[in-house]
This record gives C-alpha cells, structure tokens and sequence, in this order.
C-alpha cells in the first residue's frame, strides 16, 4: 500500500508541474518558437511542428523520470 501512495504523489507532483507550465506558456513567448521549429504557410494550409520544443522537453521530461527512478 505504502508503493501507491508514492505512486500517487509521483503522479500528482506531474500533474502539478503540467499544470504550472500550461499557465505559464503564454507568459513565455520562446515555447513553441525556438529555431528548431518548423512551420510552413501555403494559401490555406499551415502546418506547425515543434520539433525543438519537443526535444527540449523530452530531455526535461527524461531527467525529471531519472531522477525520481532512481535509488
């Protein structure tokens, strides 16, 4: 019982932070927009992919995961 509850507290500490970052990503103008980024405007068509933004948070996602697996 005592492992989910540490489940439950891992999941909730993610929750959170989603949380802040989804408040703050209007209040930080370079998520979204780094070089990296590819965006491409036809007529009727932009097509967007965040292709450094993902990166940056993959390795931000990776070592917070690392950290609280470790022992």
């Amino acid at each position: 019982m005592a492992e989910f509850g540490k489940l439950l507290i891992v999941i909730g500490a993610i929750l959170l932070l989603l949380g802040v970052v989804f408040l703050l990503s209007g209040r930080l103008p370079w998520i979204g927009r780094l070089p990296g980024d590819i965006t491409i405007h036809r007529k009727n068509v932009t097509f967007y992919f965040p292709f450094a933004t993902s990166l940056i948070l993959s390795l931000i996602l990776s070592l917070i995961f690392w950290l609280i697996g470790r022992k």
